[in-house]
């Protein structure tokens, strides 16, 4: 029997008949619109076909059912035809990196991974499922991902800690046929790309004539430092919590060691704040705070993106003293980096095509279609597309899709 993920009730369905908070408290959604909309959870399973009389049900279970088995057994690629495999992603978590809470433990991880599968659904009419493990260590992570992955068409991996994040997305791609996805590496870069490639155009200036400067180098700062260099950035410097990451620091681990390879072809060193100085762009994706002599030291037209959530490294009222493009993280200012508009896209993308992996190319062909969306409304507050522009996910999804056919990783 196919199924289809379904965001179980509208907003007018009623939320009574479930269980209240023992000892007689009050229920935490009786003041707070947040509790309420999750309570049951944001998601449910439904049937996609009817069981409506015995021969439905000889059809969709025994002794039907018992054919597609054996044909899949003879022939195992019908799976992707006659399941949901094809059409199905699982969003995998330990909970050790969520949001800007840390690490909260698989349970407390489940709203967010609930949340994801729904923008999944909503945003790229893609199925997901949320799975969070009650393990932390690599091996054990990569060999349940591994032993799960017959039921799904794709691994979505979601807010797993750096550096453990990127071996486990590395061995589980070498192990797996199918596309393995860490979001918040790739999808922040994918973003941030299409919103820089803008505001460059905006300015009249190639990516090969930018000097960025990243802060923070964790999953998502090596994933965009990645891409900038991929899409012919002039140069990037990552920095974290003790400066620059360059080559002739000692103490690097070796994801930094690999990331001092091929940054910051300048040989800076010191602190973020005085590779600043000159700098077009300043990305942040760590926290923190930037001061404001450093914003100002930047060079005249500079692009801020600003991204931490829910404080920016720098408040946009004083990145635009300086700025020429300002983005940040929160839905609240314009110009919004969010991962929703590329995850849903990419993941249909390749699904679409059987894709056996997600390459570079494929999310660079992400980060132009997702670009090209904004087309002749460029402006200053406006360099990237909002989430509910009904445009995105078709741009994205036909771009991946023939990226990952022109790269030779598609199977259909």
């Amino acid at each position: 029997m196919a199924a289809e993920i379904v965001n179980p009730r509208s907003d007018s369905e009623s939320l009574d008949g479930h269980t209240e908070p023992e000892s007689g408290a009050e229920p935490l959604d009786s003041f707070d619109p947040a509790f309420a909309l999750h309570r049951g959870g944001k998601m449910a399973v439904r049937a996609t076909v009817p069981i409506r009389d015995k021969d439905d049900l000889s059809l969709a279970y025994t002794p039907g059912v018992a054919k597609v088995c054996s044909a899949i057994a003879e022939q195992p690629d019908l799976v992707h035809d006659y399941t949901w495999k094809s059409s199905v992603v699982a969003v995998v978590t330990d909970g050790t990196a969520v949001l800007g809470l840390g690490d909260i433990g698989p349970e407390a991880s489940l709203p967010v991974m609930e949340g994801k599968a729904i923008l999944f659904k909503q945003f790229g009419g893609v199925d997901a499922v949320p799975i969070a493990l009650a393990c932390t260590d690599v091996d054990e992570i990569v060999e349940t991902v591994v032993r799960l992955a017959p039921s799904f068409g794709g691994v979505n991996l979601e807010d797993i800690s750096a550096p453990r994040c990127f071996e486990i997305e590395k061995r589980l791609q070498e192990r797996l046929d199918i596309p393995v996805f860490h979001d918040d590496q790739h999808g922040t870069a994918v973003v941030t790309l299409a919103a820089l490639r803008n505001a460059a155009r905006l300015s009249g200036r190639p990516l090969g004539d930018l000097r960025a400067v990243i802060s923070g180098a964790g999953a998502a700062g090596v994933a965009i430092a990645k891409m900038l260099v991929e899409a012919g950035i002039g140069d990037v410097a990552v920095a974290d919590r003790k400066g620059v990451v360059s080559r002739d620091r000692q103490d690097l681990t070796p994801i930094k060691a690999e990331l001092a390879s091929f940054t910051n072809k300048a040989g800076l060193s010191g602190s973020l704040e005085s590779a600043l100085a000159g700098a077009d762009v300043f990305i942040g994706v760590s926290g923190g705070t930037v001061a404001e002599e450093a914003v100002a030291s930047m060079a005249e037209g500079a692009f801020v993106f600003a991204m931490a959530n829910p404080d920016p490294e720098v408040r946009p009222e004083v990145a635009h003293k300086y700025a020429a493009v300002v983005a940040t993280g929160r839905s609240d200012f314009p110009n919004q980096i969010n991962n929703v508009l590329a995850f849903p896209g990419i993941f249909a993308g390749a699904l679409q095509v059987r894709a056996s992996r997600i390459t570079e190319g494929m999310k660079l062909a992400a980060a132009e279609a997702l670009a090209s969306v904004v087309g002749d409304d460029l402006a200053a507050d406006y360099v990237i597309p909002s989430p509910f522009d009904e445009r995105v996910a078709p741009a994205v999804t036909a771009a991946v899709a023939a990226a990952a056919r022109a790269e030779g990783v598609a199977r259909r």
